[in-house]
């Protein structure tokens, strides 16, 4: 497994689906590799990427982290989000 969480922040824009980012605490890092591909976004700021070497090609640059975000969105610091179609997601309600 490759994180396990129950603090998940869940941010929403426009009108693209919710994307839920983990801490980083809550992912086992050693399963990734930082890539050298990164995107800018006027919103969040800079963007990093992260592949997992166990999931092929598919898994390339599946995750990704705002290492330094814009104020308006300062909480997803030192947190991690994941593509859908590249990684299984399992979202199980608490309680």
């Amino acid at each position: 497994m490759l994180a396990d969480t129950r603090n998940a922040l869940s941010l929403k824009e426009a009108s693209y689906p919710p994307v839920q980012y983990v801490p980083r605490a809550d992912v086992d890092m050693a399963l990734l590799q930082r890539t050298d591909h990164s995107t800018y976004c006027p919103f969040k700021g800079d963007c990093s990427y992260f592949s997992i070497p166990s999931g092929g090609d598919r898994a390339v640059n599946a995750v990704w982290s705002y290492e330094a975000p814009y104020d308006a969105v300062a909480a997803i610091k030192g947190h991690l989000a994941f593509y859908p179609d590249r990684v299984e997601i399992t979202e199980e309600p608490i309680g």
